[in-house]
C-alpha cells in the first residue's frame, strides 16, 4: 500500500465563512417548537390549503410521466403562463423564451443573479428591517451587504440615507416589496428615487416580490420594471410558493432583460439543474385556472387573519405593528423577559407555546431585541390556537 504523504502545516477545517454562519433563527425556532409541540408563527410556511387545481395537476404531471429534468429555464407551459400574469397584472410585455426564468424558489433566483451580476468584494444595498437570506446569500458568494435602516413606525424610506451609503463598489439595490418582516410597500415616490439612484450610478435592482399578492386595504403592488427606465436593470423575482401554498415545492421565478438570462440561467442550472418538473406543471395549472378572484380572495383571507393575530397580541399587552402586506406582524414585546429577543422568543414559547422569531433577525447586531416576528399565514385552526394562548399571556 502507498503511503500517505503527510503535510504537517495543513489540518482539515471549515472553510473561512463557515465559523461566521450560524443556523437561522427562525430555523432554529422551529425545531425548538417542535420538540414541545408548540404552534410555529415562526417559519413562514404558509400551511393553507393548496388550491386544488394546482395539486391535481402535479399529481397527474407525476402519473403522466412529468418525471425528468425539464429545460434549464423551465417548462413552456408554465414560462407563457407567468407572461400572460406579468402582463394582465402589471402591464409588462415580457417574453417567454428570452426573458423568463423558473427557478428553484426566489431564493434560488437570487443566488443565481447574484453568482452572474456581481463581483467578490462588491457591495448591495439592503434595506433594514431585512431579510436575512438575502444578507446571508452575498456574504456566502463573498460579497458585501451595506444596511440602510428604514424609520420607524412606518418604514419609510430616507433618500439621502440611501445616497450616502453609495459608494464606488456598489453595484446594486435590493428591494423587498411587500417586505419580509414588516409589511412594507415600497411607495411610488420611493421607487422612483431608488430608480433615479441607481441610474445614476449605473446599479441593478433586484426586487424580491414573492408578496405581491398580500395586499391589504388600498395597498398596490408596484414593481420597478414598471417604472420608465427601469427594465433593463432591474432583475426582478418572484414565486408561487406562498401564494399557492406550496413553500416546499420550490417553484420560483426569475425575470430580466435578455442581455441577462443566460448567465443567470447558467449559474441556476449549475446549482439547481431545474425546478421540480411536475411541481412545474401544477403551478401552471394554477396561474391557467385561478382567476382575479382567487388573488382577491386571498388577499382578504389573509388580512381577516392578520387581524385576529393583530387583536390577541394587543390583548396579550404586546403592541403590534400592522402591516400593509406580507404575512407577518413585528409586536413589541419589551414586557416579556429576557435580554435579547432569543431569550425572549424562547420565554415565550416556554409560557404559551407560541413559537416566533427574534426581531435581532431582521437588524444588524444590536437591533431589534425588543420585537419579534409572528407569521399568521396559518389554517384557521391552528392561528386561533395562537390567538388563545397568547391571550392568556396576559
Amino acid at each position: 500500500m502507498a503511503q500517505a504523504v503527510v503535510h504537517p502545516a495543513r489540518t482539515l477545517s471549515l472553510s473561512e465563512l463557515a465559523p461566521r454562519v450560524l443556523q437561522s433563527e427562525i430555523r432554529a425556532m422551529t425545531v425548538e417548537c417542535d420538540r414541545v409541540g408548540g404552534v410555529n408563527l415562526a417559519q413562514g410556511v404558509c400551511d393553507t390549503d393548496v388550491p386544488a387545481p394546482v395539486a391535481e395537476a402535479a399529481i397527474e404531471a407525476i402519473r403522466e410521466g412529468f418525471n425528468i429534468y425539464t429545460r434549464l429555464d423551465g417548462i413552456a407551459r408554465l414560462r407563457n403562463a407567468i407572461a400572460a400574469k406579468l402582463r394582465d397584472d402589471r402591464g409588462l410585455t415580457v417574453d417567454p423564451d428570452r426573458e423568463i426564468l423558473v427557478t428553484s424558489g426566489a431564493t434560488g433566483a437570487f443566488h443565481a443573479a447574484t453568482m452572474a451580476l456581481l463581483n467578490p468584494g462588491d457591495e448591495v444595498i439592503l434595506f433594514e428591517p431585512f431579510y436575512g437570506y438575502h444578507a446571508n446569500t452575498l456574504t456566502s458568494l463573498r460579497m458585501k451587504p451595506v444596511i440602510v435602516p428604514l424609520a420607524a413606525p412606518n418604514w419609510t424610506l430616507d433618500i439621502d440615507a440611501l445616497r450616502a451609503a453609495l459608494t464606488p463598489r456598489t453595484r446594486g439595490i435590493l428591494i423587498n416589496t411587500p417586505a419580509n418582516p414588516t409589511g412594507k410597500i415600497f411607495t411610488l415616490n420611493e421607487l422612483e428615487a431608488i430608480g433615479v439612484a441607481a441610474a445614476e450610478h449605473e446599479l441593478f435592482l433586484f426586487t424580491d416580490e414573492i408578496y405581491e399578492y398580500f395586499l391589504y386595504g388600498n395597498a398596490k403592488h408596484i414593481s420597478p420594471a414598471m417604472l420608465p427606465g427601469l427594465r433593463e436593470r432591474t432583475i426582478l423575482m418572484s414565486g408561487y410558493s406562498k401564494t399557492f401554498s406550496i413553500t416546499g415545492w420550490r417553484i420560483g421565478y426569475l425575470v430580466a432583460d435578455a442581455k441577462w438570462l443566460p448567465a443567470i440561467s447558467y449559474f441556476h442550472d449549475l446549482t439547481f439543474v431545474c425546478a421540480p418538473s411536475p411541481f412545474q406543471h401544477g403551478t401552471a395549472a394554477g396561474l391557467e385556472q385561478l382567476g382575479p378572484s382567487f388573488y382577491s380572495r386571498l388577499a382578504r383571507d389573509h388580512e381577516n387573519k392578520r387581524d385576529r393575530l393583530v387583536a390577541a397580541l394587543e390583548d396579550a399587552g404586546l403592541t403590534p405593528d400592522i402591516p400593509a402586506g406580507a404575512y407577518y406582524i413585528l409586536a413589541d414585546v419589551t414586557r416579556i423577559p429576557g435580554s435579547t429577543a432569543a431569550q425572549k422568543a424562547r420565554t415565550l414559547l416556554a409560557q404559551t407555546g407560541v413559537a416566533a422569531v427574534a426581531g435581532s433577525a431582521f437588524f444588524r447586531p444590536g437591533g431589534g431585541e425588543n420585537l419579534l416576528r409572528f407569521c399568521f399565514a396559518k389554517k384557521d385552526a391552528d392561528l386561533d390556537d395562537a390567538c388563545r394562548r397568547l391571550r392568556a399571556l396576559h
